[in-house]
């Protein structure tokens, strides 16, 4: 499975940014999707993940209510909304896919993309 991520760029605080990452894989409905973020200097942490069919999304403790995270399969699409954006939110976000379950551990992702930058300024 191949992942592209786009919508990073360049936000004032309490802005929003909507990041989309797209499967090149047809049973991209079969794949549980997470989002983690890399900040420079720091380890690539957990942001969101949804199940396979959308029933069940999770959060990280510091995005919870302010990031929502959907996908499309008709789209082969996976979203990730941020609102209220804030300068510690400031990373490179990647997508990556699990054929099993969706999980918090960034080791349980057999494929990731290449990232998108996401800069919020205070």
């Amino acid at each position: 499975v191949q992942l592209a991520e786009s919508g990073g760029g360049l936000v004032h605080a309490w802005g929003f940014l909507r990041l989309s990452c797209v499967a090149s894989r047809r049973t991209f409905s079969s794949y549980a999707m997470g989002w983690f973020r890399q900040a420079p200097g720091l380890q690539r942490e957990f942001v969101a993940a949804i199940s396979w069919s959308g029933a069940t999304t999770v959060y990280a403790d510091s995005v919870k209510c302010r990031f929502t995270i959907s996908r499309d399969n008709a789209k082969n699409t996976v979203y990730l909304q941020m609102n209220s954006l804030k300068p510690e939110d400031t990373a490179i976000y990647y997508c990556a896919a699990n054929p099993s379950s969706w999980a918090r551990r960034a080791n349980e992702y057999n494929y990731w993309g290449q990232g998108t930058q996401v800069t919020v300024s205070s």
